[in-house]
């Protein structure tokens, strides 16, 4: 049998030395789905009960981001006085009743519409940087209820706690209703610079998980992925 060359000696080690980093980059991808899975279902507030009555908010999903839908204004908050935007009529002339609340990394919320805009550069830098945060702030006429979009009822304090979390995420202004936005890849909705640093351990997921948690409602420990955060709020419930 003819004695192998040094070249084919080399491709050979080359060959072995990507199937060793594919193996490697799918066994750290099942390891992290895995970790989310389990971190998902350890329970915070597990003695946690919905009020019967009280504010009305709304856990969003579309499958990959989650968000936080709160009335415009109530007697605990109006925020209006925190985004401008808000006070902003809709397309067609109406007014918004509510807010949608997400947090998430600036250049995915400004520029990735979808997953298929998503440049390889940018998940690498996610992956093993992270980046600066913003928030984005979508507006809603009368939502309606249905699988991924669950209404949850507040008790006051609770709706106050979660006012506070989500007021944390922004960077401290004098004047609010000068806070400026950014035009990013949703015309419906706006972006603002936010608090904080995205990373793969402190998703867009994760900030409304704890942000929940924060006002007391039953929430995974570490959810990373929208499923993490979904499983807790459950389906089917009409408008309050």
């Amino acid at each position: 049998m003819p004695e192998e060359t040094s070249a084919v000696k080399a491709l050979r080690a080359i060959g072995w030395a990507f199937g060793g980093l594919f193996a490697l980059g799918l066994l750290i991808v099942g390891g992290f789905f895995i970790a989310a899975w389990i971190g998902s279902s350890i329970p915070r507030n597990s003695d946690w009960v919905e009020a019967t009555s009280g504010i009305p908010i709304m856990v969003e999903t579309n499958g990959v981001h989650t968000g936080i839908v709160m009335p415009i204004a109530t007697p605990q908050k109006d925020w209006r006085e925190t985004f401008p935007s808000a006070a902003e009529p809709m397309e067609g002339g109406m007014l918004p009743t509510h807010v949608s609340v997400g947090w998430g990394d600036r250049e995915v919320f400004l520029t990735v519409p979808t997953w298929g805009d998503l440049k390889a550069s940018t998940a690498a830098r996610i992956a093993t940087q992270g980046g600066p945060a913003v928030m984005r702030v979508a507006h809603y006429y009368r939502p309606a209820g249905g699988p991924n979009h669950r209404w949850v009822i507040l008790r006051e304090e609770e709706y106050d706690r979660l006012v506070a979390e989500v007021e944390a995420g922004l960077p401290p202004i004098d004047d609010p209703r000068n806070r400026v936005s950014h035009e990013g890849f949703d015309p419906l909705a706006k972006v603002y610079d936010a608090a904080g640093r995205y990373t793969l351990g402190n998703t867009c997921n994760q900030w409304v998980g704890d942000t929940l948690a924060a006002a007391g409602i039953e929430m995974g420990v570490w959810t990373p992925l929208a499923g993490g955060v979904m499983k807790w709020i459950p389906e089917g419930g009409a408008r309050p």
